[in-house]
């Protein structure tokens, strides 16, 4: 007589994160169930068009001993018109999915939240840990801190356990953002002006992501209902030797100049580009001996998810 096998409900997953993480739950036993916008006919799926606080999960969650919220508000064009949207989206949907989940029986809660709730840069501080002050910036980073906040006191008053998890930038086949910018950078052969930037930064491969997602699932915590981690590669290096090591990994020939920092951050502030401004040039290290604790270690090598990264999109 077959088991039967717990079921999961993945949102956002036919995004660039469920697109990796969906599989590697299959590949572990799990049954799981896919939150799309549209239905494409593949396995086990339930459309959900919006996400927000009038969202109705009831169907979604019939049978799910499991959820992995992935689905956010991650850019808009015009942030500082978008207020509404990323509180719908990302807070009250957000808690509104959660509360769903705890009512319908629920055990276990995964949340990716982002390590933008500490701040863009620890430039000349400690690496960040779970336990410090949080200085959001941008409404992508306060909108997913006080989805953290809502998710803690709902903790407290149900049995669901709650991970979050704060991944740095996520790097892996199909990636947007500026990975794709930079491998499409150094595709073309185009000069990059960043040799003379001297900083370090947490990244973190999409492999490594879906097995400490799945290493929480298999072994949640008896003693507490909320969680919080920071998860990333086990090197953290400078933006020039990332894209050193992209570069090796897709064969290409690398054009690196040095430009002096002040005059790079001078243009890009021009540009308007301070999100690249901050995710390039200045520092944002992480300390990960909480999840490693977990008994959880990085499955591939930075230089090892790369060429994952690259070879399956090339593929």
């Amino acid at each position: 007589m077959n088991e039967k096998r717990s079921v999961v409900l993945v949102t956002g997953a036919s995004g660039f994160l469920g697109r990796h993480i969906v599989p590697a739950l299959a590949r572990e036993g799990w049954s799981v169930r896919r939150a799309v916008r549209s239905p494409d006919g593949v396995g086990d799926e339930v459309v959900i068009e919006t996400i927000g606080p009038e969202t109705d999960w009831q169907t979604a969650l019939e049978g799910v001993d499991a959820v992995v919220h992935l689905a956010a508000r991650v850019h808009h064009k015009h942030e500082e018109h978008a207020v509404q949207l990323y509180r719908n989206v990302n807070i009250t949907g957000t808690l509104h999915l959660a509360r769903c989940a705890a009512t319908a029986g629920v055990r276990q809660f995964i949340f990716i939240s982002t390590v933008l709730v500490h701040g863009r840069s620890n430039e000349g501080r400690a690496p960040f840990s779970e336990s410090d002050i949080l200085t959001p910036r941008g409404l992508y980073g306060m909108s997913k801190a006080a989805a953290e906040a809502g998710l803690r006191t709902l903790a407290r008053d149900n049995d669901m356990k709650i991970s979050v998890i704060r991944p740095p930038l996520i790097y892996g086949a199909g990636a947007k953002g500026n990975f794709a910018l930079l491998t499409r950078a150094v595709d073309l052969g185009l000069p990059l002006p960043f040799a003379a930037i001297r900083n370090q930064r947490a990244f973190l491969a999409v492999q490594n992501l879906s097995s400490f997602i799945l290493r929480r699932l298999g072994h949640p915590d008896p003693a507490s209902n909320f969680e919080i981690f920071l998860v990333a590669d086990r090197e953290q290096v400078s933006t020039p030797e990332f894209i050193t090591r992209l570069a090796e990994a897709s064969g290409k020939r690398l054009r690196l100049f040095g430009m002096p920092p002040s005059l790079l951050s001078t243009l890009l502030s021009v540009m308007g580009r301070q999100d690249t401004l901050d995710s390039l040039i200045g520092s944002l290290e992480l300390n990960t001996s909480k999840a490693r604790a977990t008994g959880w270690e990085p499955q591939v090598s930075l230089d090892e998810g790369l060429r994952l990264a690259l070879s399956a999109q090339d593929a």
